[in-house]
């Protein structure tokens, strides 16, 4: 199974990976859980401390191993460097491996020269496209705001793409967008799932501004969430049992595809 979960920065994309990861973890199995957010929150949601978060070096950050695999140097550009290079090792290598997760973080690429075609981005798109088309793990993607690591080949391996929406106008122009983004790169199985609710009001608005849509679950807004990353502990650890049962409900509907 290869989720990948995309929206608006703040919305709580980290949330919903980190519930999905650590609840798919407890039913046995390994899971690997990619953190593609240039903002790197998933290993707090996690519960990840932050002393040990501090030893986790982004892929991105891995100069020397790019520089190998690529047989390249990272800031020397119109330099030729392999379109393919070596990737398959690298979550077993250099995951962070906490409560039955294996986490990965990919962090951001500096992008130099006028584009994307660059030894550290090329590393990036052909470990993404390794997790997603080779390996056997299930896979949760915690993405940025969009589908920047996703491409035509990489979607095909995707069951299905999660979009956190909240009540507000930005987060809706944000899920339309990544609606039109995946269309064009063929991710046609596409749901939503709405967080921060406080009323019926919220509910309604999110369902309106997404009229036939496909909603998993609506998630209430949660002091319990934002006390568990303000104190550095997994968010299965504080949420009460109303949402931990969005999440399980979220869980079932996914595996159930």
């Amino acid at each position: 199974m290869k989720i990948a979960v995309s929206g608006k920065g703040g919305v709580g994309k980290s949330t919903v990976s980190a519930a999905l990861a650590l609840l798919m973890a407890k039913r046995g199995g390994t899971v690997l859980a990619l953190d593609a957010d240039p903002d790197a929150n998933l290993a707090g949601a996690l519960g990840i401390g932050s002393a040990e978060q501090k030893k986790i070096v982004p892929i991105s950050k891995q100069i020397k191993l790019i520089e190998e695999r690529t047989e390249s140097k990272i800031t020397q550009y119109g330099q030729m460097f392999k379109l393919n290079p070596e990737v398959s090792d690298i979550a077993e290598k250099y995951a962070y491996k906490h409560n039955g997760v294996s986490l990965l973080v990919l962090g951001a690429v500096a992008k130099g020269g006028g584009g994307c075609a660059c030894p550290g981005n090329t590393f990036i798109r052909a470990l993404v496209s390794d997790l997603v088309l080779y390996k056997n793990e299930t896979l949760i993607m915690d993405m940025e705001a969009g589908i920047e690591h996703l491409g035509r080949a990489t979607s095909s391996g995707v069951d299905i793409m999660i979009i956190v929406v909240e009540p507000g106008q930005r987060s809706i122009d944000c899920a339309k967008s990544i609606i039109s983004m995946s269309g064009d790169i063929g991710l046609k199985n596409i749901v939503f799932v709405g967080n921060k609710i406080t009323d019926i009001n919220d509910e309604n608005y999110i369902k309106d501004s997404l009229p036939g849509s496909n909603f998993f679950a609506m998630i209430p807004y949660s002091e319990k969430i934002r006390d568990a990353d303000r104190d550095g502990v997994s968010i299965l650890d504080t949420i009460d049992e109303e949402i931990r049962v969005k999440f399980m409900e979220i869980l079932l509907k996914v595996v159930e595809l």
